[in-house]
């Protein structure tokens, strides 16, 4: 065998695709970004069609750069945007709708309305979640109740649904392979994470018909083989996780106790619980972490909405800035004089607030406020939303203490200046990895090591290599006073006052 692994990773706003070879190392990458719709307040759809089509390109431009062909791919690894919502047709693989986005808040009144019932406990129970339009099941009830003769098609087996990688599957199989994975259906509000299986109580609530749900499998196992008139080539497809999950797996947070935070679009933070379940009293997620061999490994979630997407508030929207890697200097020049906040409620707040009404609104602005104040302010938010999610963590179980380490990845952990106001902010020491793509590296090592041409969880542990520590370094005093003007700028966003 080539020992070459190839991984996708589908984003929510770019799909890219790297090829690693047998030591474990990138050696072709290709990225593309695709088009974001918004058809209304709050509403965020993507062309299911166009991301398939991205994978399609940035797989054959990475394959070329690494000098390699298709055949020369031993196996293929999948992540991507969790809770986004895609229907299609089972004969015909066409979508029925747009894909609608994780980030997308159109159910919110739906879920108030499950919620007046009563019914958020039983939700909580079985599936770790809270009734909120983030995740998947509310969206899938939106299509079937808006799509016209979608329900019907549904209940007499002619509709597929399922996240993006179950979308991504079923294209590259040419239609043979309805399958997602744990950690995805543990995303959808209708999977019972302790049970492992979808669940007809909620089913039933939601009117979604069984019929047209993919089959759960574990992470690293056999997803089907790639369709070589459709894909170029017979590659065997044997990892899957969401992108979260895939993050916890490339940083090797194996061990119960271990944390890890990526700060992309939005920022997610999971705590290794390992088979203790643990029920969340402070509003955040419990979750699947990863599954393998059939062994379920549950974690802790916090999930904040916008973390990098602020930064392209600021370069998009604003204009301060022509490019992402200009906020570090920005913000550095900021006046420590002024103490602005940013709350980036821009579609809702997630834990451990889950506000889906709650907006955006910068606080503390004088007349010289400009460019660097809010720069900072960005970028600090970010610090204080993990900060809020670290506490809760701490609060849900005692294996979350301040001698917990941060392991972070994404785009924004390259800024220097924000992993130090994190360390700062947090208290607690904060981990860059060598290799910052641990979400992608993550699918490669599911594929890889299933392959057997990878190591174990043990060796992959073993490899995983710290770039920097970032150390706290602020005054307690100085921290205590900077969190208690968050919390405030919090509080009056909020339209929940509990």
């Amino acid at each position: 065998m080539s020992g070459y692994i190839l991984a996708i990773d589908q984003g929510t706003t770019s799909t890219r695709s790297m090829v690693f070879d047998q030591d474990m190392q990138i050696v072709g990458v290709a990225q593309q970004e695709f088009t974001q719709f918004f058809p209304d307040s709050g509403w965020v759809e993507h062309d299911a069609e166009e991301i398939w089509q991205s994978v399609l390109s940035t797989t054959r431009m990475a394959v070329a750069k690494a000098g390699i062909t298709l055949r020369d791919i031993t196996a293929i690894g999948i992540t991507n945007q969790r809770e986004t919502a895609v229907v299609w047709d089972r004969k015909t693989g066409e979508p029925l709708h747009r894909a609608i986005v994780w980030q997308d808040r159109r159910t919110a009144r739906f879920c108030e309305e499950l919620k007046a019932k009563g019914l958020e406990p039983l939700f909580t129970a079985k599936t770790g979640l809270l009734l909120d339009p983030y995740f998947s099941g509310t969206k899938l009830a939106w299509m079937l109740n808006s799509v016209e003769g979608l329900r019907a098609r549904a209940e007499r087996g002619e509709v597929c649904f399922g996240t993006v990688d179950s979308w991504l599957i079923f294209k590259m199989t040419a239609g043979r392979v309805h399958a997602t994975d744990a950690t995805n259906a543990s995303r959808t509000l209708i999977y019972d994470i302790g049970e492992n299986r979808f669940d007809d109580e909620l089913l039933d609530i939601l009117a979604i018909p069984r019929a047209m749900l993919p089959e759960v499998k574990d992470c690293a196992d056999d997803f089907g083989v790639t369709d070589p008139e459709v894909f170029g080539a017979e590659i065997p497809i044997l990892g899957v996780a969401g992108d979260q999950q895939a993050a916890v797996i490339g940083n090797a947070c194996f061990e119960p106790g271990m944390m890890k935070s990526t700060y992309g679009t939005g920022c997610f933070a999971l705590l290794n619980t390992g088979t203790d379940r643990v029920a969340s009293s402070n509003r955040l997620l419990t979750t699947i972490a990863y599954r393998l061999n059939g062994e379920t490994t549950y974690a802790l979630e916090g999930s904040i909405f916008i973390a990098g997407a602020a930064v392209q508030w600021l370069r998009d929207s604003l204009g301060f800035i022509g490019s992402s890697a200009e906020t570090d200097g920005l913000a550095a020049k900021a006046d420590p004089h002024q103490r602005v906040y940013l709350v980036p409620a821009f579609t809702g707040l997630g834990a451990p607030y889950w506000d889906a009404e709650a907006r955006g609104a910068m606080f503390g602005m004088t007349r010289n406020t400009g460019p660097a104040e809010f720069a900072r302010a960005v970028l600090e938010s970010v610090a204080y939303q993990t900060y809020d999610l670290l506490e809760a963590m701490k609060k849900d179980w005692e294996g979350a203490s301040d001698k917990t380490v941060l392991r972070v990845d994404g785009g924004m952990v390259a800024s220097n200046w924000t992993m130090q106001r994190l360390a700062d902010i947090l208290a607690a020491p904060v981990d860059r990895p060598q290799i910052l793509e641990t979400t992608v590296l993550g699918a490669a090592w599911l594929a890889g090591s299933r392959a057997g041409i990878w190591p174990d969880q043990k060796g992959f542990s073993e490899h995983w290599k710290r770039d920097r520590r970032f150390e706290p370094g602020m005054d307690d005093a100085e921290r205590r006073l900077a969190v208690a003007g968050w919390h405030d700028c919090v509080a009056r966003c909020l339209t929940k006052r509990d």
